[in-house]
């Protein structure tokens, strides 16, 4: 089904090395006019990296971060998030719209996004994934083949300009100059950030007394507020219980990457139950 999706959807996309539009070879490839070549995965996916690129997003983290996700540990940002949208863009759903996750992992919030507002609003949606880690791809795509997925990178997306209605940003780096190209005129981009309180319970787990210690997001929404207009700021604040699935939470958090392993099982012997989850909700549009 993914690969009809991406044939049918073929105008989004133009080469990320030469700019030129693309077209489908047998649903086997997709092939720029200037012949420059990307295959189309058999589970249903493109590669757009012109190199493998190494990171610390593994199949073991994400396969954590999906048993955080079915555990419900997201549900009230994703419902919060549903909600604000629909209440800010409401007069937006009349045809098909796109919306992009940049940064999407294994697609599961963006699944979870699309379910939710198509429940309340029957808008007709086509998602569209991108993320640099392979192993997040493959996930998605073989989870939800109703979307399309591109391994690719963020500081040279694959697709034309002026092609989405939104585009999602969850916990993820952005780069706002290709946001701005991407996005349709009157499109809407939402970004999450982590709170001051978000996991703080691990942060002073895994920092307490150094200056990883505490965290601001101010200088996020800063540079937000310089590329974008914002159109409204929600927090999204709740605690969960996550005494059965700590460990996965720690395996997923870049706040334990680069820890020692001892340091690791030194936070998981402290018995944490209660997790705090705290996020800012940033909707905006391009500066006219």
């Amino acid at each position: 089904m993914a690969k009809i999706e991406i044939k049918e959807n073929i105008d989004m996309f133009r080469c990320p090395i030469c700019g030129k539009r693309m077209e489908t070879d047998d649903l086997k490839s997709i092939v720029c006019l200037n012949k420059h070549c990307f295959d189309l995965s058999k589970k249903g996916y493109v590669n757009f990296l012109l190199s493998p690129v190494k990171t610390d997003y593994d199949k073991k983290m994400f396969a954590s971060r999906r048993i955080i996700f079915d555990s419900g540990f997201f549900d009230p940002m994703m419902e919060q998030v549903s909600e604000l949208i629909i209440e800010k863009a409401h007069n937006k759903y009349v045809d098909k719209i796109k919306i992009l996750d940049a940064g999407c992992g294994e697609g599961s919030h963006l699944a979870q996004l699309i379910s939710n507002l198509c429940g309340e609003t029957g808008a007709n949606i086509q998602g569209v994934g991108i993320d640099i880690s392979k192993e997040g791809i493959q996930i998605a795509a073989r989870k939800y083949p109703e979307s399309i997925w591109c391994v690719a990178n963020l500081a040279k997306t694959p697709f034309t300009d002026k092609q989405f209605n939104m585009i999602l940003n969850i916990l993820s780096p952005s780069n706002y100059a290709e946001f701005n190209r991407i996005i349709k005129e009157d499109g809407i981009l939402v970004k999450i950030v982590p709170g001051d309180n978000y996991l703080k319970e691990l942060r002073s787990a895994f920092y307490k007394q150094t200056d990883k210690g505490t965290y601001s997001n101010e200088r996020v929404v800063k540079l937000f507020s310089d590329k974008f207009e914002i159109l409204a700021v929600r927090q999204i604040l709740y605690t969960m219980t996550v005494k059965e699935n700590i460990e996965h939470l720690v395996k997923m958090t870049p706040l334990s990457w680069g820890a020692a392993d001892e340091k690791i099982q030194k936070v998981l012997d402290y018995g944490l139950n209660n997790i705090t989850v705290d996020l800012s909700v940033i909707l905006g549009k391009k500066k006219s």
